[in-house]
């Protein structure tokens, strides 16, 4: 695999920390500024639409520049977000920096994703997605425990000056490492092209394929988050683990979805779909079978493993099905796949509340998940039926004169 992937993994192990450490600093931020912890909770809430929103505007605001000079300069905007957070004086003005430090992070991936397939054979395309996403997988591994220590014992600021360093980091990787000739090749390749610009990007998303798949991607992964949102009380209240035990098992939920992650980018190499359909079944079982695996530690600690296997089994996939459904021009698309991500995260939690706040139980939000898994399958099977018509309508034409439109292109007429 090129070296210029290592640039993208750096970026999202960078944004991979940010996104998931101010989970874990939520008590010393509140602390600090003097206020509630629910009230700090909204720093989550205001970096994940700062991804929604800036994920689709920022790629199309740069539907028409080299894509290696965009994703550095999202990368500044990164750093940029990142230390204005670590100097906020108050909470009004975190929350503004929280906001702009999100707003990168889905054009970063969408970007990358793009930039990632034009440095592969078309063959390796899902595996190079997996090798970028590897970064953020990690980062649930070393990236947020350490930055969260570092923040428990040198104060909440020095994790986000950390963290800029990091972004500095991945600047000068993507500078050095990054060919311009591969973000070039992405503007000629079957990827898209340099003259689709704005237009030919918002023409993409009026294809239903790419909403259903967008809408596979907000149905499987809030399947993830309704049962992730809550596995600390799962953990402390069902299989009895001590809360200081805790930072330790979301560490395997990050082992897992590195494993899956890899896997499933090899997997999507030979069949695409297939390992859409498989991954989401495993989610659906292994989220069924959570009441049964948090009776007992050692089941507990396997589910979490598990859990994060069958999640991001799918992740390469989705993004790959996306960009190819929206080949004219797939920045914006592959962008608005990770807003989509994120209004899973944002819409699975509340979904899990739900269940839990109903009084099913602790592992509730886990079965809660197991549904929507099942519609996150439905939408996708959906998708291959309208792939499947699709492709029959060439065949049942024959003989007859049938008309093709391409976005970007005259319509053509085949006989």
């Amino acid at each position: 695999m090129p070296l210029a992937l290592l640039a993208l993994a750096v970026g999202a192990f960078g944004i991979g920390t940010t996104e998931f450490v101010t989970m874990g600093l939520l008590p010393d931020v509140a602390a600090d500024l003097g206020i509630s912890i629910p009230s700090a909770g909204h720093l989550v809430s205001a970096y994940a639409l700062g991804v929604v929103v800036g994920a689709p505007l920022l790629a199309a605001a740069t539907a028409r520049m080299p894509r290696r000079k965009v994703l550095i300069w999202l990368m500044v905007l990164f750093v940029a977000g990142n230390a204005l957070s670590a100097l906020a004086p108050d909470e009004h003005w975190l929350l503004a920096a929280r906001f702009l430090s999100g707003m990168p992070h889905g054009a970063f991936f969408g970007v990358g994703a793009v930039v990632a397939t034009n440095l592969v054979a078309p063959e390796r395309k899902a595996r190079s997605v997996s090798l970028m996403f590897l970064g953020l997988t990690v980062a649930n591994i070393a990236g947020v425990p350490v930055a969260t220590l570092m923040g428990q014992h040198f104060g909440w600021r020095v994790t986000f000056l950390g963290v800029s360093a990091i972004g500095l980091a991945a600047i000068a990787a993507l500078a050095l490492l990054l060919p311009t000739e591969g973000a070039q090749a992405g503007r000629g390749s079957a990827s898209g092209s340099a003259s689709a610009g704005l237009r030919g990007e918002l023409t993409a998303l009026r294809s239903l394929p790419v909403w259903l798949a967008l809408g596979t991607t907000v149905a499987g992964f809030a399947a993830l988050f309704s049962a992730y949102s809550y596995i600390t009380p799962m953990l402390t209240d069902s299989a009895g683990y001590a809360e200081t035990s805790v930072t330790l098992l979301l560490a395997l939920f990050g082992v897992g979805a590195t494993v899956g992650n890899l896997v499933g980018g090899r997997l999507a190499d030979h069949s695409m779909r297939g390992t859409l359909f498989g991954g989401l079944t495993s989610l659906i079982v292994v989220l069924s079978l959570f009441p049964a695996l948090m009776s007992t530690q050692w089941s507990a600690a396997l589910a979490v493993i598990l859990l994060g296997v069958a999640a991001f089994i799918t992740g390469s996939p989705l993004q790959l099905m996306v960009m190819e459904k929206a080949a004219a021009a797939p920045s914006l698309a592959s962008s608005a796949n990770q807003a989509a991500f994120n209004l899973a995260n944002a819409g699975g939690a509340w979904i899990g509340g739900l269940s839990l706040a109903a009084g099913f139980g602790a592992t509730a939000p886990a079965v809660a998940g197991a549904v929507l898994a099942v519609l996150g399958l439905g939408v996708a099977g959906v998708a291959y039926g309208v792939d499947a018509r699709r492709a029959a309508a060439p065949r049942a034409g024959q003989g007859r004169v049938v008309a093709s439109y391409v976005p970007g292109e005259a319509e053509t007429v085949h006989a």
